[in-house]
């Protein structure tokens, strides 16, 4: 392994125990075995770091991206919560301490938004994905995709946050039933006829 996975190893181990306000670059490096100089050889910034971390070290918030026409809609939906689901659930313990600091979350969504990241890129993705559906004919010509896309996210979203806490970064996965739920609600709203697989 190498010194940026190591790094990246390091970084997300700290900043899911102390958040990314209170993780330091000089204590994550210290971690990795190196020197905060060295973290910079391959990191510009902590908000870089950040960045690869959530694209690295957590789940694709979109999951493997489905593609359009194959599977059915539901099982595609599905397996697009089963990632968000992940995905905020393992990064909530990353990023909530950013809400209490106005100036420090200005300074990572700056960031964000130089790197083409953000939480608004999850729903751009699934409503992109119905889209392709919506133009395949599989769903509904006037499905509300942008709409769907952002009740799904929401809903992946609201649920790890209530998992995360009633139990803290230890809580259980969330189960497969509750993907499969949110799929099968969506789709209805969807028109696709497919109310399960």
């Amino acid at each position: 392994m190498g010194t940026r996975d190591q790094i990246l190893d390091a970084a997300a181990t700290i900043m899911r125990t102390r958040g990314v306000v209170h993780a330091t670059t000089k204590e994550i490096a210290k971690a990795a075995g190196y020197s905060e100089a060295a973290l910079y050889k391959h990191f510009s910034d902590k908000e870089d770091l950040i960045l690869n971390v959530l694209r690295h070290r957590m789940p694709d918030p979109v999951g493997a991206r489905p593609e359009p026409g194959t599977a059915t809609v539901p099982a595609n939906l599905a397996a697009i919560a089963r990632a968000a689901l992940r995905f905020y659930q393992q990064s909530l313990p990353l990023l909530g301490g950013l809400l209490a600091q106005p100036q420090r979350m200005a300074v990572h969504r700056d960031a964000m938004r130089r790197h083409g990241a953000g939480p608004g890129h999850a729903i751009a993705g699934i409503a992109e994905y119905l889209g392709a559906e919506r133009e395949l004919g599989r769903i509904d010509a006037d499905a509300e995709v942008d709409t769907v896309a952002a009740l799904l996210d929401g809903a992946c979203f609201h649920q790890a946050f209530l998992r995360f806490y009633e139990s803290g970064p230890d809580a259980t996965p969330a189960p497969d039933r509750l993907a499969e739920s949110l799929a099968r609600t969506l789709t209805r709203a969807l028109g696709t006829g497919e109310a399960s697989d």
